[in-house]
């Protein structure tokens, strides 16, 4: 990951506006920080969340609170609970969705 130019920058997560994203079932909420190609997100999946589509841009996750199911492409299921991260480039044949019966937090750099 390169960042761009970007000055020192506190985000105050509190005075950032929630985004609402449907699932396939369930329902994603966002809040954004994007400074050119970077983009930081704080994430928050509903209980029963399934997302709607494969993902095949590049991050760092890390679960905050709750537990996610990564499922990839290739068939591969990565179970990720609080304290967990993973990391992915946009390269290669990583595609990914994820899941939470219980409900989730994340922070997201991609």
């Amino acid at each position: 990951m390169k960042l761009p130019e970007l000055a020192f920058t506190a985000t105050d997560w509190a005075a950032i506006p929630r985004t609402e994203h449907p699932g396939e079932t369930g329902m994603a909420w966002w809040q954004s920080f994007a400074a050119g190609d970077l983009r930081v997100r704080m994430v928050e999946y509903s209980p029963g969340y399934l997302a709607d589509h494969w993902c095949d841009r590049g991050h760092v996750l890390l679960v905050l609170e709750g537990e996610i199911v990564s499922e990839l492409k290739d068939g591969r299921h990565v179970r990720l609970t609080a304290g967990m991260s993973y990391q992915v480039s946009d390269f290669g044949d990583a595609a990914h969705r994820s899941s939470t019966t219980t409900g989730a937090k994340l922070f997201i750099v991609d």
